[in-house]
């Protein structure tokens, strides 16, 4: 800011600030800031289940329990501890996926089991229409 203090006789040239630099500056800040902030906002997408309408779960009947194939040592298979031959197995899954709503199965396969075997049983049971194969690691006795 300038000031005059008169006398002197001479009128020069008074000195005054620019604030146009000053406002370019904040201005720029601003649009920085403004175009920054949204992409600061973090974001969490979750899918969580349907909440339940009913305040006890209805009961399961037979068709609700849960299907497991089981692959033995020897290379039998059985569905829910029935022994199975391999290639009926598909036709067999085809049926037991067409009575139920979900179609998922559980595999579980001995330790001496023949790894062929496992995988030929895995994709036996993904063309019969399972769209979701559990597999079974450990067994709790």
């Amino acid at each position: 800011m300038a000031f005059s203090v008169g006398g002197g006789g001479g009128s020069g040239p008074t000195p005054q600030m620019n604030v146009t630099p000053l406002v370019d500056v904040v201005l720029v800040l601003l649009i920085i800031f403004m175009v920054v902030a949204p992409l600061l906002v973090k974001q969490l997408h979750l899918a969580t289940p349907p909440q339940q309408t009913q305040a006890q779960p209805p009961p399961q009947s037979a068709d609700d329990q849960q299907v497991v194939v089981r692959l033995d040592a020897d290379g039998t298979v059985r569905v829910n501890s029935a022994p199975i031959d391999l290639g009926a197995l598909e036709d067999k899954m085809r049926r037991v996926f067409a009575a139920r709503v979900d179609d998922v199965v559980f595999f579980e396969a001995d330790e001496a089991a023949n790894y062929a075997q496992a995988v030929a049983v895995m994709d036996t049971l993904r063309a019969a229409g399972a769209l979701t194969i559990g597999v079974v690691t450990e067994v709790a006795k």
